[in-house]
Formats: structure tokens, sequence, C-alpha cells
């Protein structure tokens, strides 16, 4: 009973003639200065706390309301300091509710028997008939669920982070809910079993139960009108309005959904955002956007995805059920009405467009276009390299990352150009050079694994895959090398000596995260082994490993050197670097040239269609730039622009300061 004290008679007498009772009285104790005047209409019962209740709110339009509780029914509840209680129609139960909150017109709020709210409810994503079950809990991160998910070739595995996330479940279960510090209830209906945390706003949603919703006071949560969640788990900074509806769910830091949007058996990570549509069975990883009705995403894992209009896959074939899944690495995209029928695998930052129905797998082939033509799927490969869409949306990503939360659940790897990207497109052109040497040079047309590849494009496919490995690995090299002034070459050698071993071999994109895999081999080992034992330490591994990427990105770098140019570093000579900077320079002014001229289109003539009405060309033209500008004063053009001088003297620096050099 610490900070509280048992009510007096004197109070209790008060409190009775403002029409107050309770069934015993002395199981109600109050704040040592409480104020029984602030207190009508109210019945308790069981266990009841009451802090002192000297504030006043303002609400939107000037209405002011003084702290206190009148027409409400509490049993066993603890209610802080400067809250406001009114018209709770039926009860609130088996709550502790923090200071400073406002809850108003209230149907009912209740904890009913021993609640885990939303830990350890299983999400069946992927696959709608089970077997890839993820148990979702408050510390879920992109990562732990992307390993539960696909990693069900190592049942110890998966059987030790179902136990690690039962065990957090059943640590954190109750029978009393919480409502913390500043949260705002207003015009709701039945919330049960239901975690509130600091800052959180829920306004006029009709059903909430069986979750978790973890607001902080630096990034709170809102929960609007006609939202209606069941079995569900909602983090810091998320936002959901306008009638969107979750069934067993994950909906991840800062993730919007909203206007009609539903979704079951989904999980929801970092900045994705759901408008009109439905997700089904959905592995959305950070920055999964959807706006469109009429467009369905199910049976899918995606990331730093945009879903066009009417998009949809399959995920049956109307024989064994919906069974099968698909896969669109980082990146990818689909077009207005394209369609995929699972199972697929698209490579990363590939554009979809049109119906797809040959399963394809193009995860060897990033950047490339799918194209129908004729009911067959058509690779253009490597071509959005040079889109200047792909270079928009990698520095959009940043941008629009709103976690405020001090605590980030998910480990977030922004590059366009890494490891995983690097090694496939250098794969990429292995494929495509040995199916040019087995097919021939002169045929018009290859096949790739139910696709079909013209001459042109896979020749242009492998020019962009080099353009791009040179850029990647040159750069890296750049950064090595850069701010110090060397007197032999010697000393660059020793300079691009690895830090680390960590980074060789194969790389992972785990939803977000860029790593080595021998590093997440790591972490499933050390959780089958017992050595890894909490959820945290999982999230602190992962947080590791994401801050030290860039050292194991140049040791994966540094190994490739010699794979890519032929050139041993550990006898590389001045001129060496110096030629990998000059084939860097044009690769890098090269491929900002081809996104300069893709921009262009945006402002060619036929851009301008329906702009200047009822006038000529000239009027046209005119209307056209007072509402898009003019193509060499938009911002992202005169970035690419800048960006060309910036690395052509970089490139320069860099030669100039080893140029003197020599053995």
């Amino acid at each position: 009973m610490e900070n509280f004290r048992q009510i007096n008679n004197q109070e209790i007498r008060q409190l009775k003639q403002q029409r107050c009772h309770s069934l015993d009285w002395t199981k109600v104790f109050v704040h040592p200065d409480f104020r029984p005047e602030r207190v009508w209409d109210a019945a308790f019962s069981g266990e009841i706390r009451l802090g002192l209740f000297e504030s006043v709110f303002e609400l939107p339009g000037g209405v002011k309301i003084h702290s206190g509780i009148c027409h409400a029914k509490l049993h066993n509840v603890t209610v802080g300091d400067n809250t406001c209680i009114e018209n709770i129609h039926n009860y609130i139960a088996n709550y502790d509710i923090g200071s400073d909150c406002i809850i108003e017109n209230a149907e009912r709020i209740l904890v009913d028997g021993l609640s885990h709210f939303g830990n350890g409810v299983e999400v069946s994503v992927l696959s709608e008939t089970g077997g890839r079950e993820v148990p979702i809990n408050d510390k879920l991160s992109a990562h732990f669920a992307y390993i539960m998910a696909l990693y069900r070739h190592r049942p110890a595995l998966i059987k030790k982070m179902k136990e690690l996330v039962a065990y957090y479940a059943d640590k954190h279960a109750s029978e009393r809910g919480t409502i913390g510090r500043g949260v705002k209830i207003s015009n709701t209906g039945n919330i049960k079993n239901v975690r509130i945390g600091d800052g959180a706003t829920i306004e006029g949603a009709p059903h909430l139960v069986n979750g978790t919703i973890n607001s902080c006071c630096e990034d709170p949560v809102y929960i609007g009108y006609g939202v209606s969640c069941e079995d569900f788990i909602i983090s810091s900074g998320a936002h959901l309005d306008s009638g969107a509806t979750i069934s067993k769910c994950f909906v991840g830091q800062s993730t919007i959904l909203g206007r009609g949007y539903s979704a079951s058996d989904t999980l929801f990570f970092s900045n994705c955002h759901g408008e009109n549509g439905e997700a089904c069975a959905v592995f959305a990883g950070p920055y999964t956007v959807s706006h469109h009705k009429s467009s369905l995403l199910i049976a899918g894992m995606f990331s730093f995805m945009n879903a066009g209009s009417g998009s949809n896959q399959s995920n049956h074939m109307y024989k064994l059920g919906p069974i099968h899944q698909g896969i669109l690495e980082r990146g990818a995209k689909t077009t207005s009405d394209s369609y995929i029928l699972w199972p697929a695998r698209i490579g990363a930052f590939s554009l979809v467009m049109g119906r797809h129905v040959s399963n394809t797998d193009t995860t060897s082939l990033p950047f490339s276009y799918l194209i129908e033509k004729d009911n067959t799927t058509h690779l253009i490969p490597g071509v959005n390299l040079r889109s200047v869409g792909t270079i928009r949306d990698a520095q959009k990503w940043p941008k629009r990352d709103k976690r405020k939360s001090p605590n980030k659940l998910d480990q977030i790897n922004y590059n366009l150009l890494s490891p995983f990207t690097i090694q496939k497109m250098m794969n990429g052109r292995e494929l495509l050079l040995e199916l040019r040497r087995v097919s021939g040079e002169t045929t018009d047309l290859y096949s790739y694994k139910s696709t079909k590849i013209k001459n042109s494009s896979l020749v242009n496919g492998i020019n962009y895959y080099e353009i791009a490995i040179h850029k990647f690995l040159g750069n890296s090299i750049i950064k090595r090398l850069e701010g110090i002034k060397f007197k032999n070459e010697e000393e660059i050698r020793r300079r691009l000596k690895p830090d680390t071993q960590v980074g060789l071999g194969e790389w992972v994109d785990i939803s977000g995260l860029i790593a080595p895999r021998s590093e997440i081999e790591r972490l499933m080992n050390g959780i089958e082994d017992g050595s890894i034992t909490k959820l945290k330490e999982i999230n602190s591994f992962i947080e590791e490993l994401h801050n030290n990427y860039y050292f194991y990105e140049w040791s994966w770098a540094h190994s490739k050197i010699k794979e890519f140019y032929g050139i041993d570093p550990d006898v590389i000579t001045a001129n060496d670097v110096k030629d990998i900077v000059l084939a860097w320079q044009k690769a890098v002014v090269g491929l900002d040239k081809m996104v300069y001229e893709d921009a262009r289109k945006e402002f060619s003539l036929n851009a301008m269609t329906g702009f200047g009405a009822d006038g000529n060309n000239q009027e046209r033209q005119l209307d056209f730039e007072q509402v898009r500008g003019v193509f060499e004063k938009n911002p992202f053009v005169a970035a690419v622009l800048q960006h060309i001088e910036d690395k052509t003297a970089l490139g320069d620096e860099l030669i100039g300061r080893i140029g003197n050099i020599s053995k």
C-alpha cells in the first residue's frame, strides 16, 4: 500500500453524499492528500486505490475538464494522480491506470483471468495452412521472425526460439492490466486483456481484445475510429485509423494502417504502410507499402516493397489448398494489376509488370524488369540499376524512418549496393556469360528458369552488372584509403588489410539486416546450444552485428579484389589502385548519366500530355513548368549532377595523393 492510505470515515461520508458506494470501504485506499470532492457517481468493488486529483485538462476546442472520477464503476483498479475517468457505460476491472490519463465514454475495459496480452500468439505467415508460425511478442524484430519463419530445416533451433518466446510470455502474464501515463481513451467499445503503454491515444475503436500497445512518451501509438484489433502486438509510433482491422498481427514501429485496411496472420515491421487493401499470411519486412484498393498481398515475404494498385498473388493451384509461398527480395516493386503465381522468388530491386504464372526464380538476377509478353515472362537483367526511381527510393527510405523510440527493434541497412546485392550481380554476370556461351552469341532469345531474355538485354545486363561491381568495389577501396598520406606502397597494402576475417563468404538479407551468413549461423548456434537464452540477448547480438557492418563489408570487398580485378591485394601497387579508381569514376559517372537521362523522360513532351488545357504547345509547356518545374532545377536532377562532380573530385583527390608513390 505504498503511497496510499486507507480512506477515512469523513471522506466516506462525503463520497456517499456524492452518490458513491462501495461493497467494502476498507478495501479503498487513497493518496495522502486525497480530495473526495473530485469523485461522484462512482461504484467501487474489490481493492481500489485512488490518486490525487488536482489538474485540469484542456481538450481540443477549448473545453476544460477536471481530473477525477464520475459516472464509473471500478473493480480492482488503481487510478494514478491527476487522471480523469468519466462516463464508463459498463465498468473497468483489474487495471492499474497511470497518472495524467483521460478515460471517457468507454463501454468496458477489463482483464478477465490470466492474460499474456498477445505475447505468444502464433501468426501463420507465408503458409496459411501452418508450418511457419511465428509467436509474436513485445521484443519481436524482423530478423528474429525471419529466422523463425524460414529456418524450419533446423527444428532444434525453432524449438529453442519458441521456448524463449513462451518463457517471455509467461513471465509477463498477469491477471491485471496496465494503462500507462498520459493515455487518452475516448468513445471506445470493448477493451479486453489489453496492456497499454505511455502516451497512447485510443479513440472510437470498437473492439480491442488480447494485445499489447507498446506506446511510449517519445513515440506514442494512435488507434482511431473504427479500428478493431484481436490477438495483436502494436509497437511504438504505430498509427491505426479509419476502420483498419487486424487479427493475429504484429504491427511494427511507426507502421501506418488505415482507410479500411484489413490484415490477418500478418507481421508488419518498421515503417510499413497499408491502406485500402488486404494482407493475409504476409511477412511484411521494413517499408512494405500497399496503398490501393483491390491490392492483395498474400503468403509472401516483402521488404522495401511498393505494391501497385490491383497487385495480387495466388498461393494455391486449386489442388491441395493454399500451400504455396513467394518471396520478393528487398526493393522489388509490382506495377498496377500485376499478378504472380506462387511459388516464385523475385530478385532484389526488380520491377514486376503484368501477369506471371510460370513460377519464376530470378534471385540471381537482381535489378531486373519482369514483363509479361504473350503469356510469357520476359526478363531484362540489371536494367533497374539505371532507373531514376530506384535511386530515388534508396534516398527516400532513410528519410522516411519515423521511429522516435530510443529502443529500435529492427536494424535496417539502407544500402542499395552491398555484399548481398553485389555477390548476386557477380553470380548473375557469370550466369549470363555462361548462358551466352552455351546457347551461342547469336541466339535471339535465351531461356532461363521459365523466363525469356533477349540477346540485347543479356548483353546490356552483363554491362550493367559490371558497372555496379566497379562502383561498389571502387567506392570501398576509396573509403578505406580516405584521408591518409601514404609514403609508399607497403603502407597502402597495410591499410587495405581487413580489420577482421568476419565477412568472408556469403551474405544474407535478414529482412532489412544485411550481414555475413557466418554471423547469422553463429547466432543460431548460440540459441541452439543454450549460450543465448533471452530475447534481449538476441536483439543485442543483432544490433552489434548491424553496427559492425562496414568492418565486415570491407573484409568481403577486400576478398573480391583478386576475383574481379585479377589483382592480389597483398602485392597491389599505386598504379593498380589508380586503375581501379579510374574504372570506378567511369562507372559512377556513367551510371549517373543513365539515371540523368532516365529522369529527363519525366520532362519530355509526352510527359506534358494533359497539361495546358485548351492551349497550344507553348502554353502546355508553361503550364507543365509551373506545376512540375524545369528539368535542370529539379532537386533530384541537381543532386545527380552534384554527385557526378563530387565523385569525380573524390577519385581525383586519391589519384593525386598516391600519384608520386613508387616501389
